[in-house]
């Protein structure tokens, strides 16, 4: 299992800063602090975490809704805020369950004090890039069946991977444990602009210590998806992923964008 993580209040986490920019509560002032430092290298990141937590909303209760899913593996889910996923999927159908899977301990402490009396969610402190540990889990084969199809979330997660963690063969690994039918959703920060990917990325890795991977380009991103079954509208910007409203969409980050979409498992 993951090794413990302490909270060092010196260094920001890219969970606490997400929580931020979407004006939660569960962060500190260097946190605060290095988000304010990223504004100034990409001004409308405020935008882009609010469409990530839209796309999020909208990909799970269609996931619920149109494709009958009612598991659900939450890689990296980050400090619970307003419609996590277990309250989307189950306002749908309430028999949802939901795993969610990180290792920084202030989303630990957090989640296990929400998720307490919900019996068919568990948060385990777990490496996301060490997904044989997940699956072990006592919490993990109490909730998820995996003769059944599964939806495994990796919702702007990746960026904080670097390239020796070998994301993509994480998500194979991953992968290769799923009933066929079973969904990937996906999605990573990415920007066109080399100079604000390497400002992004020099940014966080110095400001977390070592806690980030980088800002990676669209093909890199597609390559995640290799084998997989890509869902209309495709590989997008997740806020042209199937959008409710005309506001969501005129809330466009610039700078970075947030890239991916919904997969499948190949049926035989």
């Amino acid at each position: 299992m993951a090794e413990k993580r302490r909270v060092d209040l010196t260094v920001p986490s890219a969970a606490r800063m997400y929580d931020w920019l979407l004006d939660g509560r569960y962060h500190y002032e260097v946190d605060r602090r290095t988000g304010e430092e990223l504004l100034r290298h990409a001004p409308t990141i405020k935008q882009l975490a609010l469409n990530n937590r839209w796309f999020l909303e909208r990909v799970v209760r269609s996931l619920v809704e149109e494709h009958g899913i009612r598991q659900f593996i939450d890689f990296g889910s980050g400090l619970p805020t307003q419609n996590n996923v277990h309250q989307v999927a189950q306002s749908v159908d309430k028999t949802s369950r939901v795993v969610y899977v990180d290792n920084d301990p202030v989303v630990m402490a957090h989640g296990l004090s929400i998720l307490d009396e919900n019996e068919r969610t568990a948060i385990l402190s777990a490496d996301m890039t060490k997904p044989d540990d997940v699956f072990a889990h006592e919490d993990f084969t109490r909730l998820i069946d995996l003769d059944q199809p599964v939806a495994v979330l990796y919702v702007s997660v990746f960026h904080c991977v670097p390239d020796e963690a070998k994301p993509k063969e994480v998500v194979r690994s991953v992968v290769e444990r799923l009933r066929p039918g079973s969904f990937v959703v996906l999605c990573h920060l990415v920007s066109d602009d080399e100079k604000v990917r390497r400002a992004v990325t020099d940014l966080m890795l110095e400001q977390t210590r070592g806690h980030w991977g980088r800002v990676r380009e669209r093909h890199e991103v597609e390559e995640f998806f290799e084998g997989l079954t890509i869902h209309p509208p495709g590989l997008v910007d997740v806020t042209d992923w199937r959008p409710v409203s005309e506001l969501q969409q005129r809330q466009r980050s610039i700078e970075i964008t947030d890239f991916g979409g919904l997969a499948q498992v190949p049926l035989p």
